[in-house]
């Protein structure tokens, strides 16, 4: 079997496809729990650059995303004072399905179901280049950071500790 698999069109390819954002596209095969490990090693590439799309949700449980390293844990304290918010914490599984629209592991910032506020930490700013999911379990996007700005008005923050 061929290693190279057609990957359909998701709701994140038609928002890039439509804005005429430049992205490549990388299938990996899929592993439950594996993370921004295990796609950057199935892609031979720095688990840095492999940026992780998390629904978080303040004590409003207003949703929120927050994109970050592969390879940092977001300090939710760090988050919550930047951000004006009293606390930040992930969502559950469920609820951040319904608030995205993805599955997850299969999360992209682009072409939520609902328009959620986007913080990104800054240093994913200043790389090259960025893997992050294209809106499916096995499929990152590869693309210029500064369309999470240009894009999704990502607003830049540092809440980034060392896993």
């Amino acid at each position: 079997m061929s290693k190279t698999r057609h990957v359909s069109e998701t709701p994140a390819t038609q928002l890039l496809r439509r804005h005429r954002v430049a992205f490549g596209e990388h299938p990996y095969e899929y592993v439950e729990h594996g993370g921004t490990g295990e796609s950057a090693r199935q892609l031979g590439v720095d688990e840095h650059i492999v940026v992780k799309t998390l629904v978080m949700e303040d004590e409003h449980a207003k949703p929120l995303i927050v994109l970050m390293h592969g390879d940092r844990t977001v300090s939710t304290k760090n988050l919550a004072r930047q951000i004006g918010a009293k606390r930040v914490e992930p969502c559950k599984p469920d609820v951040a399905n319904r608030h995205s629209g993805y599955l997850v592991g299969g999360t992209s910032p682009f072409g939520t179901r609902k328009a959620m506020p986007v913080y990104v930490e800054s240093t994913v700013l200043a790389l090259p280049t960025i893997y992050l999911n294209g809106g499916r379990r096995g499929y990152l996007v590869s693309l210029d950071p500064a369309v999470l700005t240009a894009l999704l008005g990502a607003k830049p923050v540092q809440c980034a500790s060392v896993e």
